[in-house]
């Protein structure tokens, strides 16, 4: 399952402590209004699939929101995903983004995923990211406009900051982006300074 370094080091021990420092009522309530935000630019999204769901407290949000919608996540930490696996009505796969298929969704998503892959391996994720979306995808992530690593919590080689938008656009030309937004850590619901982008495909 494990296709690079990046990934065993979320799938092991580290990426099991992350969950206890990342986890809520104040987290689900702020991801709630994020998700409103960028909802409110999107029409009938009756699906959605969020690559690197962790314990689903984006899909919480997600499934106040969108009571009725189909919803689906993809988590590689077995520990994360026997959490995720629980929450009523989400349909959970315990895989690696890389190469996962399914049938697209209204809307497909990362928040704070793409940032720890290899850069090496952006490609195919955004390819994932992409043809798992039947409309809308969105990124939240941290954001730079050339693409630098920075050290995280001692680790080299574990993060990484870039123009996600520019690199999705030249990508894939039938994208358009609808909206943007950053989420300030010192905000009433507090995302620790993630910038998102909502894109739709358009027929060229």
């Amino acid at each position: 399952m494990h296709t690079t370094e990046q990934e065993r080091f979320w799938a092991g021990e580290f990426g099991t402590e992350y969950l206890a420092r990342n986890a809520g009522e104040a987290l689900i309530a702020a991801n709630t209004a994020l998700f409103a935000r960028i909802l409110a630019h999107t029409h009938r999204v009756e699906s959605v699939l969020e690559l690197g769901a962790n314990i689903g407290l984006n899909l919480m949000a997600l499934r106040a929101l969108l009571p009725d919608a189909r919803l689906e996540g993809v988590e590689i930490n077995k520990t994360a995903f026997d959490v995720l696996a629980k929450i009523p009505r989400v349909h959970a796969h315990h895989a690696s983004l890389f190469g996962f298929r399914c049938d697209p969704v209204d809307f497909a998503f990362t928040k704070g995923v793409l940032i720890h892959i290899d850069p090496q391996k952006i490609d195919e994720a955004y390819d994932v990211l992409y043809n798992t979306s039947r409309r809308y995808l969105c990124v939240a992530e941290y954001y730079n406009p050339t693409p630098i690593e920075i050290p995280y919590r001692g680790h080299g080689e574990r993060l990484f900051k870039r123009d996600w938008c520019a690199d999705l656009s030249q990508r894939f030309r039938d994208l358009r982006l609808i909206d943007y937004g950053f989420v300030y850590h010192g905000d009433t619901f507090a995302l620790d300074d993630i910038t998102w982008f909502l894109m739709e495909k358009v027929t060229l």
